[in-house]
């Protein structure tokens, strides 16, 4: 089956800064067997009331961040949509119990299109995003991934774009020193990744080292469990980048098969 990745997308500069990252992406990318035919991805940067699916034909690009350098909001990542694969989707969630709404108009936001610029820089690969609903703690979000896991026998690539940590009220610029906690929550996650402990990963306000400060709200981290779901039970993390920016942002990113 075709394998799912998780990816840190970090900062918007991410689209012109690839660094370790995304490099690691492009080369993952490259490995595939062979390219997918669609990407259904997840990010916190859609997060309406209720679950939800892109269902346009093209969607438009979302700039959906202020304060960066100009060059940043010429970039446009035209790729397809992807309206029967939708449909498909919206129907696997409500076999699961899961009532999705569909949304023509939703636009890719930075947390797909970013991280898809670095594998599928031709924008060739339709793209549909499936909405992290705003309630929605560990256990639904899984939920979410688990019930589309069947589409990765048709070539389809899952992915749940987020980040390892995301505490911007400590962004200092480049050049910071890593700070510990970012190391001792990160690798906390992939041990438990490793071992298959789902019950520590659900729990992970409780359990983790430095889970407040890692994430001061837990937006950020939800796309992992998309992740994980959709990897099913006995997937095996191969990590790609350990990378962090900035001292704070952790852009780990690892792919199940």
């Amino acid at each position: 089956m075709t394998p799912v990745l998780y990816v840190s997308h970090g900062a918007p500069l991410f689209a012109l800064d690839p660094g370790v990252s995304g490099a690691a992406l492009q080369t993952f990318a490259q490995s595939l067997e062979a390219r997918p035919k669609a990407v259904v991805i997840m990010s916190p940067h859609w997060m309406p009331r209720s679950p939800a699916v892109m269902t346009g034909a093209q969607p438009a690009t979302l700039h959906d961040f202020g304060g960066f350098p100009e060059p940043l909001y010429q970039l446009q990542y035209p790729a397809p949509g992807a309206p029967a694969l939708a449909a498909q989707v919206i129907e696997l969630l409500a076999l699961a119990g899961i009532s999705a709404q569909g949304d023509a108009q939703r636009p890719l936001d930075h947390g797909a299109w970013v991280p898809l610029m670095h594998m599928f820089a031709d924008a060739q690969v339709p793209v549909l995003q499936v909405a992290l609903p705003q309630r929605a703690g560990p256990r639904e979000v899984y939920a979410i991934g688990a019930a589309l896991q069947s589409l990765r026998e048709q070539g389809v690539l899952l992915v749940g774009s987020g980040g390892m940590t995301h505490n911007l009220g400590e962004f200092a610029g480049p050049g910071v020193p890593t700070a510990p906690y970012v190391l001792e929550f990160s690798r906390w996650v992939e041990d438990r990744i490793a071992q298959a402990d789902l019950e520590a990963l659900w729990d992970y306000r409780q359990r983790a080292p430095h889970a407040l400060r890692a994430h001061p709200s837990e937006d950020h981290f939800m796309p992992l469990f998309f992740a994980l779901g959709a990897g099913g039970v006995g997937s095996k993390a191969h990590y790609l980048s350990r990378e962090v920016l900035y001292g704070m942002l952790a852009m780990d990113s690892f792919y199940l098969q």
